[in-house]
């Protein structure tokens, strides 16, 4: 990931980034920091960036121009390293970095951030609170482009055609963006894969799950009179996770009412879900997980947000008519039980930009003639033994090769050449590269030993994805029948609950193999199917 910070005080945003884990992952090449002085870009004598407000007032204002060129500096850096990477390097296609683009459409240049799979942030007290989500949907980003402002602010006219986020990090007034821009890099790039050792440690941290993060102790066992509590020493992690659970609930209540407001409302809309487990697994594990967010919720009728996939999901177990609709009665005559007389409310739909799940077929129907295409059906197939499975005979959890030349481990950028078209990753091509590089992908490799040395061969993978469920498993056609799914499920389902998560996939109806597969592993399934579907023309 790269960041770029637009700024009049460069040397503060390098100093304070370049310590601790940022200052290490920028070593490492993981993310990367340009500064750009926007002082650069005044064209005057004296390099100023700022004059009176119109309409008078105390303070200066920061003028538009320099900020703009500042932006289509970085604009034309970031078109230049994609060109770069997708190996285009012709001078033809490679924009001068110094053009002043006296032709460009002025207005197309947030347009322009957007298509490069960037985004640009304008630090002020007017925008949306920044929080965990936000760090998560920023993270998927290639470049983030952070404005700071300075004096009054900015000429609004340059920010109507730059800016694609208004960010806060709280009510309150600064002497300028820096600061705030460094808390945003840092809270996005411990988001970003490599940038922390510890593969959970940023699933399972403060503000997860509408939860604060329990109280934790180390050495020594006595301080001050106070002691560790006995119950984090006794070794029953059941237990451990119990009080850690109880802990969170407690601190989250004390301190943070709204945040528990939102967990005691996710909390019963579970309760409720686990009335059929195996048909909700799926959005119980997205409460769980602490990914879930309410959209709508109405008389046994839910329906939930997966704040990372942004997928949606659709629930009403019982015979009601959903509360969704819209009645539109255009032909009294027409009976309002029809379907193509119902209409869902737009703001609904609107809300619904990456699919949904529904957990009715009678639902299928309905969306359907809101704008809603099939794309397939689904069991919900669930392990619901808390222990772990057996790997005897099928791999060694210490990554060692088995006699076979057996090994599974997480793939890496370096294994998404070969990875990547053992997955077709439905519309999206790039959907397999994208979970590779968020490191929830997992290859069994083969080895065979030559005179030259050892050759690996990947043989087959399995996966986790964006919402939740395990998939993504394939094994090559000349290595089948050697247990090699078996043994992917069982380090799937194994690191799965690890993280202390319930392994579930879905399975396509009509995939008898597969089907097979789930049962020779113990997993049971839903009575009913689920279904996904997509907006036309998304």
């Amino acid at each position: 990931m790269r960041f770029h910070v637009l700024t009049l005080f460069p040397q503060m945003i390098e100093q304070g980034l370049s310590e601790s884990i940022t200052g290490r992952a920028l070593k490492q090449n993981i993310i990367s920091l340009n500064t750009v002085n926007i002082r650069d870009f005044a064209h005057n004598k004296h390099n100023k960036v700022d004059d009176y407000t119109y309409g008078g007032g105390a303070g200066m204002l920061m003028q538009a121009e320099p900020v703009y060129q500042a932006v289509r500096s970085v604009v034309s850096q970031i078109n230049k390293c994609n060109q770069v990477h997708s190996g285009d390097n012709s001078e033809k296609n490679i924009a001068d970095e110094n053009i002043l683009y006296e032709n460009t459409s002025y207005k197309n240049t947030a347009e322009e951030i957007k298509n490069h799979n960037a985004r640009m942030i304008y630090v002020t007290p007017q925008g949306r609170v920044f929080n965990q989500q936000m760090a998560a949907e920023f993270a998927k980003c290639d470049d983030l482009i952070f404005l700071c402002g300075h004096y009054e602010g900015i000429d609004e006219r340059v920010l109507e055609e730059t800016v694609t986020d208004y960010v806060s990090i709280g009510d309150y007034v600064l002497t300028g963006g820096e600061l705030p821009s460094m808390v945003m890099i840092d809270a996005i790039s411990r988001l970003v894969p490599g940038v922390l050792h510890n593969d959970i440690s940023a699933e399972t941290e403060s503000f997860h799950g509408n939860l604060l993060e329990y109280p934790q102790y180390s050495r020594p066992v006595e301080w001050h009179d106070k002691k560790v509590p006995e119950v984090l020493m006794s070794g029953n992690q059941k237990k451990i996770d119990a009080w850690r659970l109880e802990k969170s609930i407690e601190r989250t209540k004390e301190r943070r009412p709204d945040l528990y407001a939102g967990f005691k409302r996710l909390d019963k809309c579970r309760e409720f879900l686990m009335k059929n487990k195996l048909l909700h697994i799926d959005m119980i594990e997205l409460i769980n997980r602490g990914c879930a967010e309410i959209l709508f919720e109405a008389d046994g009728e839910y329906l939930l947000r997966d704040m990372v996939s942004k997928v949606c999901f659709h629930t009403r177990p019982d015979e009601g008519e959903s509360k969704l609709i819209d009645l539109v009665q255009e032909n009294v005559t027409k009976s309002v039980d029809k379907y193509s007389s119902q209409r869902i409310s737009k703001n609904v739909t609107d809300q619904i930009v990456n699919g949904i799940v529904l957990h009715q077929q009678r639902y299928v129907e309905l969306f359907t003639a809101n704008g809603f295409n099939e794309t397939v059906e689904c069991r919900q197939a669930v392990y619901t033994n808390k222990e772990k499975l057996s790997v005897s005979g099928l791999y060694r959890p210490d990554g060692k090769p088995m006699p076979n030349g057996l090994t599974i481990r997480k793939l890496d950028a370096a294994d998404i050449q070969e990875a990547a078209p053992m997955y077709p990753g439905f519309d999206n091509p790039d959907y397999i590269v994208d979970r590779i590089e968020a490191g929830a992908v997992y290859g069994a490799f083969l080895s065979d030993n030559t005179a030259d040395g050892t050759i690996n061969t990947l043989a087959g993978i399995i996966g986790i994805h964006e919402e939740g469920s395990i998939g993504m498993l394939y094994v090559k056609l000349q290595y089948r029948h050697q247990k090699l799914a078996t043994a992917l499920e069982t380090y799937a389902f194994n690191r799965a609950l690890e993280n202390g998560w319930i392994p579930y996939g879905q399975i396509i109806v009509g995939n008898e193999a597969s089907m097979k597969l789930q049962e020779s592993m113990g997993l049971h399934f839903s009575k009913s199917s689920v279904y996904w579907m997509t907006k036309n023309n998304a």
